[in-house]
């Protein structure tokens, strides 16, 4: 038979303190204070915002707290993978992005696109890459490669900007007020990004919208045009946003124009956006 643990008192109490609800006095809920916990997610957060390398006399400053408060939990933190030391800075590494990558949705997402990118780049003769909107940034979570000799491409894992690319312009242009409001209040400035007027921003979203895609040149490699679409869910929930960066040939190989390029996006973002259970979009 299962053996139960007894037990003694002293163990109750403890269990009970552990578990106790508190009361913000802020809010007027009851809440379970988990104060490391509340550490260590405020230690990822300020590292995801921060374009530099912090040390921890910089952490600690930015987050009101103690050298003595966060050690134990940069150290935790670093030796579970989730933080990179180098000379005594520190900063965030690809770890969390890999458990994104095994949460179901992306997954799902990925794996359905990665065939039809493949499709996409052959046909197109130029590469492509997958972009999804996350706290206030925007993230390449997948990417294939032109077939040419040489290839002008996104990694998988960056980061670009929300506001001044094509794939930023899609996926704030496919959603309600309400979210579209959320995530330009929760932007995060990416290196080298160049201001933009809130009108002239929302021009451009308004005039996304409106067309169905974002063909725009590109604000950080010169030579570089942008084309990107939606690719849509169930219930015309945006998902994510299909692009290529063309790069044209001057020589006497002919490739596939922009305009025909462009046709092959729209054609496999619209075929995406089926597959992930939008079947009013697209054609």
């Amino acid at each position: 038979m299962p053996r139960t643990r007894k037990i003694n008192p002293d163990d109750a109490a403890i269990v009970q303190t552990a578990t106790a609800p508190e009361e913000d006095s802020s809010s007027g809920k009851t809440r379970y204070a988990a104060p490391a916990l509340d550490k260590g997610l405020d230690i990822l957060e300020l590292l995801s915002r921060s374009e530099q390398m912090l040390t921890l006399n910089q952490i600690s400053r930015q987050l009101g707290r103690s050298v003595n408060e966060i050690f134990r939990m940069v150290v935790t933190l670093e030796q579970r993978g989730y933080l990179i030391a180098d000379n005594d800075h520190y900063r965030l590494s690809l770890k969390l992005f890999e458990l994104a990558h095994h949460h179901q949705p992306i997954r799902s997402l990925v794996s359905t696109a990665l065939p039809h990118m493949r499709e996409l780049a052959n046909r197109a003769v130029q590469s492509t890459h997958l972009t999804v909107y996350e706290a206030g940034r925007v993230i390449v979570v997948a990417q294939v490669d032109s077939p040419e000799r040489w290839a002008f491409g996104l990694k998988v894992g960056a980061l670009v900007s929300l506001t001044d690319t094509a794939s930023g312009h899609v996926l704030l242009a496919f959603r309600d007020e309400a979210e579209r409001a959320a995530m330009l209040a929760a932007h995060v400035r990416m290196d080298g990004e160049q201001e933009i007027e809130t009108a002239q921003l929302m021009r451009q979203i308004e005039d996304t919208r409106k067309r169905g895609h974002s063909r725009m040149e590109s604000r950080q490699i010169r030579g570089v045009i942008n084309l990107s679409y939606p690719v849509m869910g169930a219930n015309n929930r945006m998902l994510a946003a299909l692009n290529v960066p063309y790069i044209e040939r001057i020589d006497k190989k002919v490739n596939p124009s922009l305009d025909e390029v462009q046709g092959i996006v729209q054609e496999i973002s619209a075929r995406l956006s089926r597959l992930m259970g939008d079947s009013s979009f697209g054609s």
